[in-house]
């Protein structure tokens, strides 16, 4: 759901993992030049705190079991990228769930599980919900914005003058241009300058283009129409183009703090920006040269890329590579709104590497208000299959 959230699975995953006690540093399997980390089998785990002593409510538990039995299915036909759970590891605790009653969520987590440490542990977290903007099926005066299905000319393929050597994983999304040469697709000014436009491509159309852009960030939405329905659209594809922050680079231009002139870090600071810079707006917006493309759906909520329904207060998404999707994951962060148990259903382009968790809020204006100022620190413990753990410390 989250946009260009398909992430490709790590060639490392055959690394041994260690296994330390809680209070020993974290060991790893060997030394890795910077950057290299690239799954939790190198990162190595810690033992966790027992899950009993981890303190979340049974409100909190059994929404997060509710949403693990929806990932069940998923979870036990999946790879794991992580490398370290298998699908049978799942199966004990799937059958558990299927008829555990949600008022006695807490003691199943205790029962099936076990708490490890990624790494350190370090947490991040940010927010993520699902937005509501105006839109139309139709064309219609004050409806311009198009919203694009994906178009059937961008697909991957290695370009002709990249040497053999370096074709590695999967390759590039692009496009054939008019000579049969393969070139990147069209990035995000392009777009709206109209290179998709008077094709059919159009699912419906939104009213607000500061709006829709955020929409796209999030991934997913929803669409009031004219005779007050709503229409969810939901992650397709992308456009292969790079993601820009573009809270950074106003960080980085000495425009967002505190001070004369300065605007909030938070989502509604920098939309507050682009509407009264409309043309440095626009550049801005530019400056992310991805593309978000968009499906219809029929569920009753956002799909995740477990493709499951996200559910807000429950839901986070997480970096496969280091943490199964699927999985529980306890935070303990310095928002307190973001501590509890939640369920690994959902990637994003932003969320990279060990401990970095991007929590899902809903829709609505509570939702909005809170994902958009969501920056938290701490700790976090994923739950694995019970046994888990002893199974990676002899490999």
């Amino acid at each position: 759901m989250r946009g260009w959230t398909i992430l490709a699975a790590s060639a490392l995953l055959s690394a041994c993992v260690s296994v330390v006690p809680s209070s020993s540093p974290t060991v790893r399997p060997a030394p890795t030049p910077p950057g290299a980390v690239t799954s939790a089998a190198l990162a190595g785990i810690q033992r966790g705190p027992e899950i009993a002593g981890l303190g979340f409510s049974g409100s909190d538990a059994s929404g997060a079991l509710a949403g693990f039995r929806e990932s069940c299915p998923k979870l036990l036909a999946r790879t794991d990228q992580s490398g370290l759970t298998q699908r049978e590891d799942w199966r004990p605790a799937c059958e558990a769930a299927t008829g555990w009653p949600l008022g006695d969520a807490s003691r199943f987590f205790s029962s099936y599980f076990e708490p490890v440490r990624i790494g350190d542990g370090a947490a991040f977290a940010t927010g993520y919900f699902e937005p509501e903007i105006r839109g139309s099926r139709t064309r219609a005066p004050g409806y311009d914005v198009p919203v694009y299905k994906m178009p059937p000319e961008l697909e991957r393929a290695w370009p002709d003058d990249m040497p053999e050597s370096e074709r590695t994983g999967r390759p590039p999304l692009g496009r054939y241009d008019a000579s049969g040469k393969f070139v990147p697709f069209y990035e995000r000014s392009e777009i709206v300058a109209g290179a998709l436009a008077n094709r059919g491509l159009e699912i419906a159309w939104a009213a607000d283009p500061v709006e829709f852009f955020f929409l796209q960030i999030q991934g997913s939405g929803l669409l009031r129409l004219p005779d007050g329905s709503l229409m969810r659209i939901g992650y397709a594809g992308q456009n292969g183009r790079e993601y820009v922050g573009i809270g950074g680079v106003m960080r980085e231009r000495g425009l967002l703090g505190d001070g004369p002139g300065k605007y909030s870090g938070s989502m509604q600071g920098i939309m507050q920006y682009i509407r009264e810079n409309p043309a440095e707006g626009e550049a801005l917006m530019n400056l992310n040269k991805s593309w978000i493309f968009f499906r219809e759906l029929d569920t009753d909520g956002p799909l995740g890329a477990l493709e499951v329904p996200v559910r807000g207060q429950s839901s986070v998404a997480v970096d496969p590579k280091f943490v199964p999707l699927g999985a529980p994951v306890f935070l303990d962060l310095d928002r307190n709104e973001a501590d509890g148990l939640w369920i690994a259903q959902d990637t994003g382009g932003a969320i990279k590497g060990a401990n970095r968790f991007d929590t899902f809020w809903g829709n609505g204006e509570q939702a909005r208000r809170i994902a958009g100022g969501m920056s938290g620190r701490g700790q976090a413990i994923v739950l694995l299959p019970r046994g888990t753990t002893a199974r990676l410390q002899n490999r």
